[in-house]
């Protein structure tokens, strides 16, 4: 075996270099905590951070299931490969510049909690105070994986394996951690203007979306995408598969958000379902009186929708409320959707108009719904949080639409972000990995050999 140096290699030498930093950066392991720790709260957050990795695989079939038989492993690895890369980002800097001190309210200061260190089981005096502070970063650390993997659909079939790995590291730490420090952290420059994200709608489901939008327009369409076409899913089981994982790992997402084992969390997962449920039924009604057939793909991109955009509200709103943000969320992404078939834009899976527009929508209705003095604000008259709202949506999509941008070019400039033609014809799986997914499935519609039928004329 000969290595060869390439930017593989470089990488592998990186990932040695930082596993040796933060083996002499931490030192010994102290685990007597200083504080009060809540036993009901630290089993809740711990089921809810499984219930939140579990959204990721889930996210890669509901993805591979959609896709093109050529593209099922490349799509699905691109979810599960955050799961390794990000946590060492998250490890390195990543959790510092999200919730370390803050510089002037935007990003953390990314030697706070360099290389973990500062990360003990302790309880945080402001942040989580009744669970450990690693079981708070470990939490988070599941919102970070997932966040990068959402963008994954907008340019699936077509961008290079080696490019999408440095676009999310620079997406991770250049939008994602200043993000969830400006919304989540105490001194954060929305949390201290009252903008009300409770589960991440405007952390991962708006930075996901708004970035998949940049990036379906950065890269192009692909050489099969035509207007005025529908999605056919390569594996519909894929899909519904994924959607029950994500579904199921949602009540980790939402409710775990409320960082206790307590009414918040009871109620936020109720809305969650509501919402979904909602959702779900809305988009089969709405493609049925527009002369579609209900399918299985349309109830869970919609019951994914409401998920989507309850998220910031989970916490905040009423269980009406929930059922009325799951169905009109599900109608403006079917419209959304709808259109955006009809025009040269390659989202190749719908990432903007589900999860982008779900983030959004569920941001505006989380300020006029959210509980204010035992009403929601609509009803109450204070309008000042619906205000507030606004200027954050517009000033944050604007930084996530810009960062984004960015962000795309210096990849492409570095590495290539889209693969040649020949390998797009081919197929990511075998040209960015050289395997692919179901062997018998590959040699038939590549035409290898053919089967002309399993049964004789008879039907035996």
């Amino acid at each position: 075996m000969k290595l060869q140096f390439n930017c593989w290699l470089v990488g592998l030498f990186i990932l040695l270099a930082l596993g040796t930093c933060a083996f002499l950066t931490n030192g010994a392991v102290n685990f007597e905590a200083v504080g009060e720790i809540d036993g009901g709260d630290t089993a809740w957050i711990l089921t809810a951070s499984c219930l939140v990795l579990l959204m990721t695989p889930g996210l890669s079939f509901f993805y591979g299931g959609m896709v093109n038989y050529r593209n099922i492993v490349s799509t699905m690895l691109q979810s599960y490969i955050a799961m390794g890369l990000i946590t060492i980002i998250w490890i390195v800097c990543g959790f510092s510049l999200a919730f370390g001190d803050t510089i002037n309210g935007f990003v953390g200061n990314p030697m706070t909690y360099f290389m973990f260190k500062g990360v003990g089981v302790s309880p945080h005096k402001e942040i989580a105070t009744s669970i450990p502070f690693v079981l708070f970063a470990i939490f988070q650390l599941k919102f970070a994986i997932i966040t990068p993997a959402l963008i994954t659909g907008s340019f699936a079939e077509r961008v290079r394996f080696s490019s999408y790995l440095l676009f999310m590291v620079l997406f991770s730490i250049f939008i994602y951690a200043p993000l969830a420090h400006m919304t989540w952290h105490p001194n954060g420059i929305l949390f201290q203007h009252d903008i009300l994200d409770f589960a991440g709608g405007t952390v991962v489901h708006m930075s996901a979306g708004i970035a998949a939008l940049i990036g379906a327009m950065v890269l192009g369409p692909r050489a099969s995408h035509k207007p005025n076409s529908h999605l056919n899913p390569g594996n519909t089981a894929y899909v519904l598969l994924g959607t029950g994982m994500l579904w199921f790992g949602w009540f980790g997402f939402n409710g775990g958000s409320a960082l206790g084992a307590n009414g918040i969390a009871a109620h936020a997962c109720l809305t969650s379902h509501i919402a979904s449920a909602s959702a779900m039924i809305a988009w089969i009604f709405f493609d049925c009186a527009t002369g579609r057939k209900p399918s299985a793909l349309g109830a869970c991109v919609g019951a994914v929708v409401g998920l989507v955009a309850i998220t910031p509200g989970a916490g905040f709103v009423s269980y009406g409320a929930a059922m009325l943000i799951g169905a009109i969320s599900s109608i403006i992404s079917n419209f959304a959707v709808s259109i955006k078939s009809k025009s040269k834009l390659d989202d190749t899976l719908d990432v903007f108009p589900c999860h982008g527009l779900g983030g959004i929508v569920g941001m505006i209705f989380t300020s006029l719904f959210a509980a204010n003095e035992g009403q929601g604000t609509l009803v109450s008259g204070d309008i000042s949080i619906f205000i507030k709202h606004m200027i954050a949506l517009v000033s944050v999509s604007a930084f996530i639409a810009i960062m984004s941008y960015i962000l795309y070019k210096i990849t492409d400039l570095i590495i290539p972000l889209r693969v040649t033609s020949e390998q797009e014809s081919l197929g990511l799986d075998m040209s960015q990995h050289g395997e692919h997914a179901d062997d018998i499935e590959y040699r038939i519609n590549s035409g290898a050999f053919t089967i002309s039928s399993f049964h004789d004329e008879k039907g035996e």
